[in-house]
């Protein structure tokens, strides 16, 4: 009786696997979140770089074809890319640096021109001269300008570590992109047929949405900045070229809220100029932008990235959320991939008709799925 009920307070050998298991498990998933936190830099890095050559890949490939060597290919590409970025650069640049330079030279008339319409408009008198009597005597103006000083190390410090991490992708996308069809051979090598296949297909398929991504939002980028310098240059905008290639690539490669960064400077160059200016390059962008949105966006992107719009504004969302901008900027190639792989599956599955795939099985008659079982009933 004592033995029977020894058996019956022994804990069961599954429960304690159980319970061992849950908390190795426990442990495992503790230490696998910590160690994604900490090369949480290193893997933003990757994917970056895996899509940048998934980009570049396609116009490395045409040039193999022709029989340029992969490695001198792609240092072409390369050297194209950071040409056009350092043009950019150098352009926006040196607008941005010419408009301070002449809010600076301005700012004085601005003063005087606030103080008389407070002045006349609401009676209120006040004297900017007491900013200047701040910095000299010390005070909340200069903790300010403290602040800012420690605001620009820190800005120095972070350009720093941008320029790190801009190299190492560059470092990671040359390997993959000059080493692309061997890496993809080792992959494949090392897996099933079966497994080799899907590989491959989701590699192509995201090589061709994210070069087709690429290619469509250069085109309307292209677009946008030629109308818009256009239209700069007829309403009499200053650096009418270094804005308009602005607005084209902010608002084509910055998704979602790309078109309204991108409005925002040249209306305020316009207003500093002339408000008038300033409406009038106000009604141009927002025209432009619909235009684009119902006229040439969809008829450029038909034919390189077809993507429903509901999906592609919540792939932004969850982009931006998981990853900031680098995963708002990334969303739209991903979630084409994704929706191009599925529907290839369910094409595969169903037929691109819809209809279920007639296998051998279901063809045979009903009364033959009992011969191995008990005789169908007559």
């Amino acid at each position: 009786m004592v033995a029977a009920m020894d058996d019956r307070r022994t804990v069961p050998v599954w429960v304690k696997r159980a319970i061992v298991g849950f908390w190795v498990g426990g442990l495992l998933t503790f230490y696998a979140v910590g160690v994604i936190r900490a090369l949480g830099t290193l893997i933003v890095v990757l994917i970056v770089s895996v899509f940048v050559a998934f980009a570049l890949e396609p116009a490395v490939n045409a040039m193999a074809r022709r029989g340029i060597r992969r490695g001198f290919g792609t240092a072409i590409a390369f050297l194209v890319v950071a040409v056009a970025a350092a043009g950019f650069s150098a352009l926006v640049g040196t607008a941005l640096a010419s408009e301070t330079t002449y809010l600076i030279d301005k700012a004085p008339g601005y003063i005087d021109d606030i103080e008389g319409w407070l002045d006349d408009t609401f009676g209120i008198e006040v004297e900017f001269d007491t900013l200047k009597d701040e910095f000299l005597a010390g005070g909340g103006a200069q903790d300010l300008a403290s602040r800012f000083a420690d605001d620009v190390v820190n800005a120095g410090a972070t350009v720093v570590s941008l320029l790190f991490h801009l190299f190492t992708v560059a470092l990671f996308t040359f390997y993959l992109v000059a080493e692309g069809p061997k890496l993809r051979q080792m992959v494949s090598s090392r897996l099933s047929e079966r497994r080799a296949a899907i590989v491959t297909e989701i590699w192509d398929l995201a090589m061709q949405k994210t070069g087709g991504y690429m290619y469509s939002r250069t085109i309307l980028a292209l677009i946008s900045a030629f109308v818009h310098w256009v239209a700069f240059v007829l309403i009499d905008v200053p650096s009418p070229v270094a804005l308009a290639i602005w607005v084209g690539v902010i608002s084509q490669f910055i998704p979602a809220i790309g078109a309204y960064i991108a409005g925002v400077l040249p209306v305020l160059v316009a207003l500093l100029h002339e408000p008038r200016a300033g409406l009038f390059v106000l009604i141009v962008i927002v025209a432009y932008q619909q235009l684009e949105n119902y006229f040439l966006s969809p008829r450029v992107t038909a034919h390189t990235m077809e993507i429903h719009v509901a999906l592609a504004f919540g792939s932004v969302i969850a982009g931006t959320a998981l990853m900031g901008i680098v995963g708002a900027f990334l969303a739209l190639p991903v979630a084409a991939t994704a929706q191009a792989f599925i529907t290839s599956w369910l094409d595969q599955r169903t037929g691109p008709d819809g209809s279920a795939d007639a296998g051998p099985a279901d063809t045979e008659p009903a009364g033959n799925e009992s011969a191995a079982g008990e005789p169908a009933e007559a």
